[in-house]
């Protein structure tokens, strides 16, 4: 029999999970199965795969979910919360340092030229990401062609990510086949109804006061971002090109550059990557109300995208042994894996343009829409970074914060040379770039009324 971990043994370990949790969530895995399996004979493997096997069929950040699991079943539902805390808050009490950071000092040169580095990294970041995935997803000829209509759909089709993944899960589990796995009778008396309830009243309650109280910005955040936490499969690197079309084109919450040095930011933190939601739930506030406001919808977004998480687990966790056996399950989640590796592979090309080219226009043909950079904008320094970056990491696995550290400071090295055209310290005027502004018009008594939409101009 497990023994049963005393609180204090508890707490200490999974706060030491939170605290540990860089580098994504192949790290982070890595890290829990390390303390909770190989150090201390809290979970037996069977056991730890089966709830990451679960965890990736689910909506959400897979590491956090399974982090959650782990604690219910150490110490039932308290258990879970405790964990589930532990692994997000630590990450999300930086977020807000860093945002408030950079809502006041975002635009400055320097800034600007340390994030040059940054960005240069996450294309890296993100195609090590597309790799990894890649060679876990495409198993047979059957998830090249997913992962490659999967791309072409979000690539020059532009159709929503919700709709590929769900297209995707659909087609897996019709086209099944049984994995042999031995049958086992459902829980007795899992009060699954009750779970349910009560999580979906805490996540519903904060979205029906924001409508009652007339404000409309929170409002909106609180939905797009439940909305969210619904289809984020494949974890945040999946989800950011559908997040990215939606903020920054639709809705104008943040421009591009923001948009890829949220990502950036959320990279050097501990806990999930779709921390990145809470900073751009925050500068949607500070844009648009100024710290409060940014801090309130920074909450907002925290809430209805990790309450969702602890709903799955804590309704979910007594039925775990029975999933593990439904083939049908099995295969949605074989096919939506395959599916996102062409939703990351979109993404890695998105990122990668609007890092080394200053301009990136879009090409039209029928249904077809593709981006289609300006040869004569490209940014040789965020090559180079790139290319140090793609050294440091693939070849030379060094750590993603020395990385990320070094080529922040090259960045700056570069502008101080007057090697990038995109940031000089020196203040030279640059080559034209394609900016992404927010028209406004009010909506309401409050600044948090305001009804954006996104326009693209050319800056010089």
């Amino acid at each position: 029999m497990i023994p049963k971990p005393t609180l204090n043994e508890f707490l200490a370990i999974f706060g030491r999970i939170g605290l540990l949790s860089f580098g994504g969530p192949a790290a982070q895995i890595a890290l829990m199965h390390r303390e909770l399996v190989e150090r201390r004979p809290w979970l037996t493997e069977t056991q730890f795969l089966n709830a990451l096997s679960f965890c990736m069929l689910l909506p959400g950040p897979e590491a956090m979910q399974l982090a959650t699991y782990a604690g219910w079943r150490l110490r039932g539902t308290s258990g879970g919360l405790i964990a589930g805390l532990l692994f997000v808050v630590p990450g999300a009490l930086v977020i807000f340092v860093l945002a408030l950071i950079y809502a006041h000092f975002g635009g400055v040169p320097l800034v600007q030229s340390l994030f040059l580095g940054v960005k240069a990294t996450v294309v890296i970041i993100v195609i090590e990401a597309l790799l990894r995935v890649s060679k876990r997803a495409l198993k047979g000829v059957q998830g090249v062609v997913i992962a490659g209509l999967s791309f072409l759909a979000i690539f020059a089709l532009q159709l929503p990510f919700p709709l590929i993944i769900a297209a995707a899960g659909l087609f897996g589990a019709m086209t099944a086949q049984g994995t042999g796995a031995i049958p086992v009778a459902p829980p007795a008396r899992p009060r699954t109804a009750r779970t349910v309830a009560i999580w979906l009243a805490l996540w519903a309650a904060p979205v029906g006061v924001l409508a009652i109280a007339n404000q409309p910005l929170l409002f909106e955040i609180a939905t797009f971002f439940s909305t969210l936490a619904i289809v984020t499969f494949g974890g945040a690197y999946a989800v950011l090109a559908y997040m990215t079309q939606e903020v920054v084109t639709q809705k104008g919450w943040l421009t591009t550059a923001q948009m890829m040095d949220a990502l950036g930011l959320a990279e050097t933190t501990p806990g999930p990557l779709i921390l990145v939601t809470q900073f751009v739930g925050f500068m949607a506030g500070f844009g648009s109300g100024g710290i409060l406001l940014a801090f309130v919808a920074g909450m907002v977004t925290l809430w209805v995208t990790f309450v969702p998480c602890f709903l799955w687990i804590l309704a979910g966790a007594p039925w775990l042994d029975w999933i593990s056996g439904r083939p049908r399950l099995s295969g949605a989640l074989t096919a939506i894996t395959a599916a996102v590796v062409g939703v990351i592979l979109n993404l890695s090309i998105w990122f990668a343009v609007h890092v080394f080219f200053g301009t990136v226009g879009t090409f039209h043909l029928g249904p077809l829409s593709i981006v289609r950079p300006d040869p004569a904008t490209l940014n040789l320094a965020a090559v180079a970074l790139a290319l140090l970056a793609a050294v440091l990491l693939l070849m030379r696995h060094w750590p993603l914060m020395a990385v990320l550290a070094l080529t922040a400071v090259a960045g700056v090295a570069l502008s101080a040379a007057g090697l990038n055209p995109v940031a000089s310290i020196r203040g030279e005027i640059r080559p034209p770039a394609l900016s992404i502004t927010r028209e406004c018009t009010m909506v309401g008594p409050l600044k948090e009324g305001r009804k954006c939409r996104a326009r693209s101009t050319m800056e010089t």
